[in-house]
């Protein structure tokens, strides 16, 4: 478990299901998510009981605020061998979307964690240039725009977007 002031990371437990199902469910969570083709709480509960367990390829952590999931982030496809891994996170609970700094606080946690514990050397990810919200916080903890991908991101309403690669390198995280 990870914890900061605001929130704390923790495993994903199977009774999270119902939490996990309606934030993938709200089209402001999905907007600019690749959601892939809806899924039914039964789903979502068996992905949630078969889930395997985190190790270093794949670390999926929930962010918890005031005793409640609110979120999920993850580091993927790390390897050992360069020491990278792929960073994704979601505020899912609307009541925690929109400032406050938990989900700066949970990306600052992790990358601190895949940099200190997982001995990462670099830490990348994708957004959609479109989603100004979310590259403030990334560039404000430390991540730079290292390229473009042309309409390579398919909107619920078909329309195309760009997708901005960001990283950052272990020693450039602001705390």
């Amino acid at each position: 478990m990870l914890e900061g002031d605001l929130v704390r990371l923790r495993a994903l437990e199977p009774e999270d299901a119902e939490r996990i199902h309606a934030f993938v469910s709200d089209p402001e969570v999905g907007r600019w998510m690749h959601r892939g083709y809806p899924r039914s709480l039964a789903q979502v509960r068996k992905k949630a009981e078969e889930r395997p367990v985190n190790n270093y390829e794949l670390v999926v952590l929930g962010i918890e605020a005031d005793g409640k999931l609110i979120g999920i982030v993850d580091l993927r496809d790390a390897t050992p061998e360069i020491g990278n891994a792929e960073l994704d996170i979601y505020i899912g609970d609307a009541e925690y979307r929109n400032g406050g700094g938990y989900g700066t606080e949970a990306l600052r946690l992790m990358c601190r964690y895949g940099f200190n514990s997982m001995r990462l050397h670099m830490i990348t990810l994708w957004v959609v240039a479109e989603n100004e919200r979310a590259r403030h916080v990334y560039r404000k903890v430390g991540f730079a725009e290292d390229g473009r991908h042309r309409e390579a991101f398919v909107a619920g309403d078909g329309r195309r977007h760009d997708m901005i690669l960001m990283s950052m390198l272990k020693g450039e995280l602001k705390w």
